[in-house]
């Protein structure tokens, strides 16, 4: 069941806080700053995400050739060139 909609565009989600994200979108609201560098994020998990860069923190790390990565995506995109 997907009872929230957005009616822009018709897409439903089975969570509010899912269609309130969703809808950041249309609108282009980035109410989470990083207080380091001014950047705005839509989400509070991008902003985490981003604080990897400034912290120094890379905590993915390829087994393989042991580069290390701030987010486990790019360490995904990285093993698959392997």
């Amino acid at each position: 069941e997907k009872p929230y909609e957005c009616v822009e565009r018709g897409r439903s989600f089975s969570q509010s806080f899912s269609l309130i994200c969703y809808l950041r979108i249309h609108t282009r609201e980035q109410p989470y700053m990083c207080q380091e560098c001014g950047m705005s994020f839509s989400q509070s998990s991008h902003l985490n995400v981003h604080w990897h860069i400034h912290i120094g923190e890379w905590p993915y790390k390829c087994g393989e050739f042991g580069k290390s990565f701030s987010q486990h995506s790019h360490l995904i995109c990285h093993q698959n060139i392997h």
